[in-house]
């Protein structure tokens, strides 16, 4: 089923996460083959990092952890919709959701809190 999506040249896929209650954007991601079959073999979201050239798990070192509800895939076959049970940020910068700011005519305002640890 993994060989039947579209990978870009690059051999990867970007993978939208989104919460699996109440279906928030939490953050965007890329995958490759690999990432996406450790994802189905063990629930846990693992990426792949473009910038790092491996793997990561989300939640490995921060204890925001990511476990996998669903996962869909775009008509074109180029596109996953991941529905995930996240605990804490999915942020780096710890806030819930990756996009926390929005553009305005007067620039990027914050539109939530961070979370507390």
């Amino acid at each position: 089923m993994i060989d039947q999506l579209k990978f870009n040249l690059d051999g990867l896929i970007p993978a939208v996460i989104v919460d699996a209650d109440n279906g928030e954007v939490l953050m965007m991601a890329w995958m490759n083959a690999e990432s996406l079959r450790r994802t189905m073999e063990t629930g846990k979201c693992t990426y792949w990092s473009r910038s790092r050239r491996e793997f990561w798990v989300k939640g490995e070192t921060s204890g925001h952890t990511q476990a996998v509800k669903r996962i869909r895939v775009d008509c074109d076959l180029d596109t996953l919709l991941i529905d995930v049970e996240q605990v804490g940020a999915a942020c780096h910068d710890n806030y819930r959701s990756c996009f926390y700011r929005d553009m305005t005519p007067d620039g990027l305002q914050v539109n939530s809190e961070p979370i507390s640890d």
